[in-house]
């Protein structure tokens, strides 16, 4: 059976890595309830300027698609989204940024 394999790329203000790293120790494993879900790992660049990959992989791509557009996607991400929230309020830059890469 073919299995899919999605990478999140992403960039951390100078400031910010330290956050983010808490975060995702601490995070509410919403997704481990997503049905195709198989495992994911969290890798930490050796450059501060280089992007953490979130490397998660599922049974199929559409595993994956519906992940992203449930009610456990906002769950596992709220306290990010919340992060960037607050910095556009106050009109700063966002301390984060995202970008999904789906192999083939």
């Amino acid at each position: 059976m073919k299995k899919f394999v999605a990478i999140n790329y992403i960039q951390c203000d100078e400031g910010y890595a330290k956050r983010f790293e808490e975060l995702f120790a601490t995070r509410a494993r919403a997704i481990d309830r997503l049905p195709g879900f198989i495992d994911m790992q969290v890798l930490r660049p050796s450059d501060q300027k280089d992007e953490y990959l979130i490397v998660s992989h599922w049974d199929s791509e559409e595993d994956f698609k519906a992940w992203t557009k449930s009610p456990e996607f906002l769950e596992g991400h709220k306290r990010g989204f919340e992060d960037i929230r607050i910095a556009r309020e106050r009109g700063e830059k966002p301390p984060m940024s995202s970008s999904f890469d789906l192999p083939l």
